[in-house]
């Protein structure tokens, strides 16, 4: 076991996690300052998560060249180059320089989606479940450091609003390439027994199980960029809450985001991939319900609350049933149009959240989930009994 890989992977999600809390929360409101049409306020968000998703595939095969500790630190280095143009931003008044920062800013967080793989590798196969978990911790407490640098980082810098909370970032930035310096390359514990044979893409992507789970993902981190991304405007632009009062309700949905980690693992095994998965439905419908009822600060904080822990439910069991549809050999095809599809619907998304709330407001955008949430649903109950699901079941328990 790489106990020092471990120890630099926590403390990296927790400065990566700082920065995508600082870039949720103020995205949309710089945004709205900045644009020249409210229904835009959400297109940083949007770029950011685009950025994402079409550097994901890039991003594994660049580590697979050159190795992960050199890929974590250029991610890192692009991570302070874009807090810097955000701050060059700011300054100019320019909403297309934040827009350049936020597709930096999207590169970066394609790196970071690795690190629990390569928790996974820096530990015995028996241990991985507690790597994972582990590196997620992090997330806990950039949730934390986040809305101390959102919330006080405002008027750090007299003349440019932000520019303090973006200043603190690139400093954390630098940090975490340095820290990547002492990660320790290490081979994948088991690559051995690939299967000679290998199912072409559209084999592996009509299988029932397959869908299912691409759909389950998609409507899971679709579902919450949309509310995630929105809330901010509908807080702190529309219903005049302060900036403290709405980082606190983002710190909240960010640890109903990761807390359940560290349990999801277990409930996997207690109730089953597709009831896991039902019941983080069940928890984003919960969202929708109680967002309905008010603009009230609990009916915020609530909401975002079950909105994070459906997110994980849905994520998690979606990634977990993913990985009964294909082999170690067909691993990177199959993630590709997975990853692809999800930041592909979250970076949409993002988008319709400004225009959804300018044109619409917020009791319409409550409306939106619950057809994707009765698809989903639907699909997991005509699926449950696939062989491939009660095969895979049996293995893990």
């Amino acid at each position: 076991m790489h106990a020092r890989n471990l120890l630099i992977l926590v403390t990296t999600q927790l400065i990566s996690a700082t920065g995508s809390f600082v870039f949720i929360s103020l995205a949309g409101i710089i945004g709205a300052e900045l644009a020249s049409d409210l229904a835009w306020a959400t297109l940083p968000v949007t770029v950011m998560v685009l950025a994402t998703a079409t550097t994901t595939v890039p991003a594994s095969l660049l580590m697979r060249r050159f190795g992960r500790r050199r890929g974590f630190a250029m991610a890192s280095l692009s991570a302070a180059v874009a807090a810097f143009t955000m701050t060059r931003a700011l300054a100019a008044g320019s909403f297309l320089l934040f827009l350049a920062a936020a597709a930096l800013f999207g590169i970066n967080m394609a790196f970071t989606q690795q690190y629990r793989y390569a928790a996974a590798e820096s530990v015995d196969t028996r241990h991985i479940p507690l790597a994972i978990s582990f590196v997620l911790l992090g997330s806990i407490g950039g949730a934390f450091a986040g809305k101390i640098l959102a919330g006080r980082g405002e008027h750090w810098v007299a003349e440019v609003p932000y520019a303090g909370t973006m200043f603190a970032l690139i400093a954390l930035y630098i940090v975490q390439a340095v820290l990547f310096q002492f990660y320790a390359g290490v081979t994948p514990a088991s690559a051995e027994r690939e299967p000679k044979r290998q199912r072409r893409l559209p084999d592996i992507v009509r299988q029932p199980v397959f869908l299912v789970a691409v759909l389950g993902g998609t409507a899971g981190y679709g579902l919450m960029s949309l509310i995630m991304t929105a809330t901010p405007l509908s807080m702190h632009v529309n219903d005049d809450f302060s900036l403290d009062q709405t980082t606190s309700v983002i710190r909240a949905h960010v640890l109903g985001m990761y807390t359940p980690s560290l349990v999801s693992g277990f409930l996997i095994r207690w109730l089953g991939v597709v009831r896991m998965m039902l019941l983080g439905a069940c928890s984003l419908l919960a969202t929708s319900v109680i967002g309905m009822q008010g603009h009230a600060y609990l009916h915020y904080w609530w909401a975002l609350v079950l909105l994070g822990v459906g997110w994980n439910l849905l994520y998690v069991g979606a990634t977990t049933m993913l990985t009964y549809t294909y082999s170690i050999a067909e691993r990177f095809h199959a993630q590709a149009v997975n990853e692809f599809l999800v930041f592909g619907t979250a970076a949409v998304s993002s988008l319709l959240a400004g225009t959804i709330m300018h044109y619409y407001g917020w009791h319409t955008l409550m409306w939106v989930p619950i057809p994707f949430l009765c698809t989903v649903a639907i699909a997991l109950i005509v699926v449950r009994k696939d062989v491939l699901l009660r095969r895979s079941s049996r293995a893990a328990g």
